[in-house]
């Protein structure tokens, strides 16, 4: 086990006889790349919660409820002996109009049993075509640092992986350096204390 004596910070900045070239560019790949990493993470995460947070409120500025009808009974019956729950729900075909007066027909989910006719809430966006609820306020929120915080830490990943593998390469470069003048120099030290 090789002896470490205690840990100087910024060692590879002071001045030192001992301290090579090939110890500063490492320095500078250790500084580039936590700078990289911290600029690139927090640019790519608040740039990604922005554009998720301005996608949703627009989701819920253009998407509107519209009462649809059901087309034919549903599935299943509406009594509580069926062993559904009170939120459980089934899909079933319904039609709507949209303000145009154009009639549009898909799947929606009812509840079981539902009767021909039966009105039931749906969202559709300005043309027409059945979306799901728009995420609230506080969900919008959510969802905008969740998605940024997981591009940002991804985004960060990049350049910390290639500085950690560029620091890897100079210190094998570096003992590749000292082995070879250790096989050139170490044979003349058993002359010299002998």
């Amino acid at each position: 086990m090789a002896f470490r004596g205690p840990k100087v910070w910024l060692w590879r900045w002071r001045r030192n006889p001992l301290r090579r070239r090939a110890d500063m560019v490492e320095a500078w790949v250790v500084l580039g790349a936590w700078l990289l990493t911290v600029l690139a993470g927090v640019l790519a995460g608040l740039v990604t919660a922005r554009s998720v947070e301005y996608s949703l409120a627009r989701e819920r500025v253009e998407w509107r409820p519209v009462v649809a009808r059901v087309v034919g009974k549903a599935p299943g019956t509406s009594g509580s002996d069926t062993g559904t729950g009170a939120g459980e729900r089934v899909w079933a075909k319904v039609r709507w109009k949209v303000a145009d007066g154009s009639s549009h027909s898909g799947q929606a989910r009812v509840a079981p049993g539902s009767a021909d006719g039966a009105p039931v809430t749906v969202w559709t966006d300005p043309q027409g075509h059945l979306v799901t609820r728009p995420a609230s306020m506080s969900q919008a929120h959510f969802r905008s640092a969740f998605i940024g915080v997981l591009a940002g830490v991804s985004t960060a990943a990049v350049p910390f992986i290639a500085g950690r593998a560029l620091c890897a390469r100079l210190e094998r470069r570096r003992m590749d350096h000292w082995d070879a003048e250790w096989a050139r120099l170490g044979p003349q030290w058993g002359r010299m204390t002998g």
